[in-house]
C-alpha cells in the first residue's frame, strides 16, 4: 500500500494538502468479492470521525474523471455568486442526497475551512520603514515558498537552483512573524512591524464552470443501478431542498454522461431501423414476408429480457448494446429462411406448402445453429466473468445476446415455419 498526500508542484492533480490517496493492492477477486472487499473498507472508513472518502478502481476512477472531472459516480452542480449561499446550499443537498437509498461517500468538493495564514500589510508602517507592499510580500514568498534563481547543467540535463529558509526558521507562526527584512538604507526591521499576520480559515480553491462560481457534490452509488438512484434523488432534491434566488443546481458526471450516450443510442437505433425497414420492404417484395421477419424480434427480446431480470433487472449502456447486436442476428436469420423459401418457390419450382416448409426449415437449420453457436461460444467467456471488474460494459451486453439468441433460435427454427406457411406469400418468376 502506497499513499499521496497533497500534490507535487505542476502536477496534473491540483488537490491541496488536505486530500490524501491510498493505493491498496487487493488481491485477484470476483465481481462479488471486490464488492465484499469494498464494503469492509468502507465500515472501517466509517468509523473514523471528520474524514471523508471514496472507494474506487484505477479504471473507474480514470473514466470518471474524464466525464466529469470528479471521482464519482453522481455529480451536483450548484451554480450561483455567493460562495457563503453556495456552500450552505451545498451542505443541504449534500444531507439530501446522503438520505437516498443507495447514496454513499458523499462529499462537497470544494469546502470553506481549509487553514490559512493571513499577512495583511500595514500602509503607514510601509511608509514609515521606507518599504513597498510587492517587495514585502515577495520576500515573504522567498522565504517560506521558495524562489528560483539559477540553473546548474549536468550535460543534457538542467537543474533549478531555489533558495529558502531553512525548516527550523520555518516551523510555525512566530518565525514568520520575526521574519528580518531590511529597507534601502541598510536597515532590518521584523515582518511583524510592518504586516498584520494570523491564522485564519479559507479556501483551497475556488470553482468554476463556465465562467460561473459553483459549489460542486459527489457521491457513488452502492447497492442499486446509477440511472434510477438519479431519478429518486431528483425527485428528493426538488421536494425537501429549495434552493435560494439566484441559485441552481443541475446533475452531471458519469450518470448525465449515460444517460446522454442511452438517448444518442435510441435516436441512432431508430434511425437504422427505419431504414432496414425500408431495404427489407424492397427486398422481400410483400408485407406478410416484412412482419414475417419483423416477428422474429419479440422472439429474441423475450430471451433477452429474461437475461435482464435474472442478473439483476437494471438496463445499462451494455445491455442495450447488446439488444441492438441481437436484433441485428435475429433479421438475419429469419431473412436466411424467408429467402430460402423464396429460392425453393421461385427458382426450384416447387410449389409453396407443408413439404416446402419443412424442407427450407430443415436446410437452413445448419447455417442459423452454426451462426448461433459461433455467436454464443465467443460471448460465453464474458457472460460467465459478467460481474468481473472491468467488465461492466462487456457483460450486460454478452448476457442479453445469449439470452436472446436462445430463444430466437428455437423459435424461429420452429414456430417461424408454420406462421410462414399460414401467413407468407412465395409465388414463382414475378407473380409474388
Amino acid at each position: 500500500m502506497s499513499q499521496r498526500v497533497g500534490r507535487a508542484e505542476k502536477a496534473d492533480d491540483t488537490w491541496g494538502t488536505h486530500y490524501s490517496e491510498f493505493d491498496v493492492d487487493l488481491k485477484p477477486l470476483s465481481g462479488e468479492g471486490a464488492e465484499v472487499a469494498q464494503a469492509d473498507i468502507r465500515n472501517a472508513l466509517a468509523h473514523i470521525p471528520g474524514v471523508s472518502f471514496a472507494l474506487k478502481t484505477f479504471l473507474s476512477e480514470r473514466v470518471e474523471e474524464t466525464l466529469s472531472g470528479y471521482t464519482a459516480a453522481v455529480v451536483v452542480n450548484i451554480y450561483g455568486n455567493d460562495l457563503d449561499t453556495l456552500d450552505a446550499e451545498a451542505q443541504r443537498v449534500a444531507q439530501a442526497l446522503g438520505r437516498v437509498p443507495g447514496a454513499t461517500e458523499v462529499q462537497v468538493q470544494s469546502p470553506p475551512g481549509a487553514p490559512e495564514l493571513g499577512i495583511r500589510v500595514r500602509p503607514e508602517a510601509l511608509a514609515r520603514w521606507g518599504f513597498d507592499a510587492v517587495d514585502v510580500l515577495d520576500a515573504v514568498e522567498t522565504a517560506f515558498q521558495g524562489a528560483v534563481v539559477g540553473q546548474v547543467y549536468d550535460g543534457s540535463r538542467v537543474f533549478n537552483v531555489s533558495v529558502i529558509l531553512p525548516p527550523a526558521a520555518r516551523r510555525n507562526i512566530a518565525d514568520v512573524r520575526a521574519l528580518p527584512l531590511r529597507n534601502a538604507a541598510g536597515a532590518f526591521v521584523r515582518l511583524d512591524q510592518l504586516a498584520d499576520v494570523y491564522a485564519t480559515s479559507g479556501r483551497y480553491v475556488v470553482l468554476h464552470n463556465g465562467a460561473r462560481r459553483v459549489q460542486t457534490i459527489a457521491c457513488n452509488v452502492a447497492g442499486r443501478d446509477v440511472t434510477s438512484f438519479v431519478a429518486e434523488a431528483k425527485q428528493s432534491l426538488a421536494a425537501n431542498v429549495h434552493l435560494s434566488p439566484g441559485t441552481y443546481l443541475e446533475f452531471g458526471g458519469a450518470a448525465a454522461a449515460q444517460a446522454a450516450s442511452l438517448r444518442d443510442l435510441l435516436v441512432h437505433s431508430v434511425i437504422a431501423a427505419v431504414a432496414l425497414v425500408l431495404l427489407l420492404w424492397i427486398v422481400l417484395g410483400h408485407p406478410r414476408n416484412l412482419a414475417l421477419v419483423l416477428l422474429n424480434l419479440p422472439f429474441a427480446l423475450v430471451g433477452g429480457v429474461l437475461a435482464v431480470f435474472a442478473t439483476g433487472g437494471g438496463i445499462s449502456l451494455g445491455s442495450m448494446v447488446g439488444f441492438v447486436t441481437l436484433f441485428g442476428i435475429t433479421l438475419r436469420n429469419s431473412v436466411m429462411l424467408l429467402s430460402h423459401y423464396e429460392h425453393l418457390v421461385s427458382v426450384e419450382g416447387m410449389t409453396w406448402g407443408p413439404e416446402a416448409a419443412a424442407r427450407g426449415a430443415v436446410e437452413r437449420l445448419p447455417p442459423i445453429l452454426m451462426t448461433a453457436l459461433a455467436t454464443a461460444l465467443g460471448l460465453l467467456p464474458l457472460a460467465i466473468g459478467s460481474g468481473d471488474p472491468g467488465r461492466e460494459i462487456e457483460g450486460p451486453m454478452a448476457l442479453v445476446i445469449l439470452g436472446g439468441l436462445f430463444t430466437s433460435t428455437t423459435l424461429n427454427l420452429l414456430v417461424m415455419p408454420s406462421l410462414a406457411l399460414r401467413y407468407g406469400r412465395f409465388a414463382s418468376g414475378s407473380g409474388r
